[in-house]
């Protein structure tokens, strides 16, 4: 029997593949979040820009368990539709969770991992939970109700450089987080991080020391969603890592520092046994 493959996505160029997996605030999706990278990283690779379960175009998932490993396996669904044998990572914030666990339960199918401020992985040691970044999401949904204004708040907890948070990208995200749709997706990825029958697949921190992958941890300094604290624990049991952190910098360093972020992913990638 075939599997049936649930997510959207967007491809573009030819070479080795590489999965872009988004963060996982409301109106997210795999374009709103790697839309101006994904030309530069084409012109080297064959660029899969995925919609997680619940975000973009996607439907939410019906498989069982946490977010991640939910996620992990619909992705894998999608790279055996496509043909893809095994495929480069770059994961930010939730996305980054889901390239984890997927490297963790299928590690033939993944070469090398840039993750961005990633969930479940990064444990804050000085920095409270939780964070301001995700009170922000969590405000969101609370009453009287989503508007625009709680989703610029959030927005711009992401960013060092607030300007980056117009009133066209406020009203696009917007627009897309309060669909029905959207809105039981979150809630149903919310309820994996707080079930206790599904919250500890997401500690992945507890599993890191398994990954054999060469991996790029990158971090802003200025993180307010998951901050450069929560890096301590991923370098120490990650066996293959580096961390680069960028000043003046919040969790989306991928648009924050485009330039720089290309070329330091890419020099990365490219660098890796394909």
């Amino acid at each position: 029997m075939g599997v049936t493959v649930t997510l959207s996505y967007h491809e573009e160029g030819k070479g080795f593949p590489v999965v872009f997996l988004h963060g996982g605030g409301p109106g997210a999706s795999g374009v709103s979040n790697f839309g101006r990278n994904v030309p530069v990283f084409a012109k080297q690779f064959r660029v899969i820009v995925v919609d997680q379960p619940g975000f973009g175009r996607s439907a939410m998932s019906a498989k069982a368990g946490h977010y991640f490993t939910i996620a992990a396996a619909e992705v894998v669904d999608l790279l055996d539709e496509l043909g893809v044998e095994k495929a480069h990572l770059v994961g930010n914030s939730l996305g980054g969770g889901t390239a984890m666990r997927l490297a963790l339960d299928h590690p033939d199918r993944v070469a090398r991992l840039v993750l961005m401020g990633p969930g479940g992985l990064s444990v804050n040691v000085f920095s409270p939970d939780p964070t301001e970044g995700v009170k922000r999401i969590y405000e969101f949904g609370a009453p009287p109700g989503p508007s625009k204004e709680k989703l610029a708040a959030f927005l711009r907890t992401l960013v060092f450089d607030t300007r980056l948070v117009t009133d066209e990208l406020v009203a696009e995200r917007f627009a897309s987080a309060i669909t029905p749709e959207s809105m039981a997706g979150m809630a149903a990825m919310g309820r994996t991080f707080t079930d206790p029958a599904t919250a500890e697949q997401g500690m992945l921190w507890r599993e890191a020391h398994r990954l054999r992958h060469e991996t790029l941890l990158i971090w802003g300094r200025e993180d307010r969603v998951n901050p450069l604290d929560g890096a301590l624990l991923a370098l120490k049991l990650l066996k293959k890592a580096q961390l680069h952190v960028f000043g003046g910098c919040g969790h989306w360093a991928q648009l924050e520092k485009f330039d720089e972020f290309n070329r330091l992913a890419i020099d990365f990638l490219a660098g890796g046994a394909q």
